[in-house]
């Protein structure tokens, strides 16, 4: 049986994966269906691969990830506008993000992306090749507001982040903080030793430690980052070696904090050699002999977003 789409794509072959209409509307004028499977895993989302081939001949593939639900809208609309900005910056760091959309099937509305598909290694990255490209992102961006923050809110794993604009990095990152600090206190109950050390670090150290950064003549750059970049969310090519990453939780911030995220226990690339790389590439804040602070202090965010995406299981920023 042949389907024909409003954009004239056509429909043949058989697929282990539904392609709703809506998606197959998006495909290229004269584009051709030819397969859709289930492919790779995602916590939070369904993934598929699908294949098409073009009106010249040309087989194109594509990655498509799908969730439903408003928790499944604002989690592919954040991502997408994630993907969009970090391929817009650096096109060789992320596969082209194609088009996003949503459909109903009965009473429950879909939402989803594509973008082009490349095929990648689930290897440890390369340290220089990461590096290299991350500081290349940070050094390109320019925030479209002169600001921290992003156009549309983002997610860590399944945790929101509160990144509305800001003209300080310190004001912006308390708010960051401050919110996942509430929704691990939601998640994973109350403790007084860490509440207390929690408002204390709020109070004191974020403006003491970030609020350095914008005085005496010195100023934080809003870079775009990838936001949550820990080895699952990187892949190799199998036919240049190039390492690209995906599933952006980005915004305009201290660039990429530094590498905070690096320092937490969870992360396999937390080995010295990424976290040395990249400062060889991109250079550490001033006032450099207090980037070791900063650093741990940056780590305790994503420590306790860990908490909050693992809920049940939040010993690790308890421990901490």
């Amino acid at each position: 049986m042949l389907e024909l789409s409003p954009s004239g794509g056509s429909v043949k072959g058989t697929k282990s994966f539904h392609v709703d209409e809506a998606v197959i509307a998006q495909f290229p004028p004269g584009a051709t269906f030819i397969s859709a499977d289930i492919f790779g895993s995602s916590a939070w989302t369904t993934t598929a691969r699908i294949a098409i081939e073009l009106a010249d001949g040309r087989t194109q593939k594509y990655y498509y990830k799908c969730a439903s639900g408003d928790d499944g809208r604002a989690t592919i609309d954040g991502e997408f506008g994630a993907m969009v900005e970090l391929h817009k910056t650096l096109p060789s760091f992320v596969a082209r993000p194609v088009a996003s959309g949503h459909f109903r099937t009965g009473t429950t509305d879909t939402y989803y992306f594509f973008c082009d598909f490349v095929d990648l290694k689930k290897q440890i990255p390369e340290p220089h090749r990461l590096c290299k490209n991350l500081a290349e992102l940070h050094r390109r961006s320019i925030s479209p507001t002169g600001q921290f923050g992003f156009h549309v809110r983002t997610f860590n794993g399944r945790t929101a982040q509160a990144i509305e604009w800001s003209g300080s990095w310190a004001s912006f990152f308390t708010q960051m903080m401050s919110h996942v600090m509430s929704l691990d206190l939601e998640n994973n109950g109350y403790w007084a030793e860490l509440d207390a050390i929690e408002q204390k670090t709020l109070a004191v150290v974020v403006s003491r430690l970030l609020g350095v950064l914008e005085t005496g003549g010195r100023s934080v750059k809003p870079c775009l980052l990838h936001g949550n970049l820990w080895e699952g969310n990187t892949g190799t090519s199998y036919d240049t070696g190039d390492v690209y990453i995906y599933d952006g939780a980005s915004f305009y911030g201290h660039n990429e904090m530094e590498i905070g995220d690096w320092r937490c226990p969870y992360n396999k690339i937390h080995a010295k050699i990424y976290t040395k790389t990249y400062l060889r590439h991109y250079g550490m804040s001033e006032p450099v002999e207090e980037w070791d602070d900063r650093n741990r202090l940056y780590s305790v965010y994503y420590n306790i977003i860990y908490s909050v995406n693992h809920k049940g299981q939040g010993s690790n920023v308890r421990q901490m």
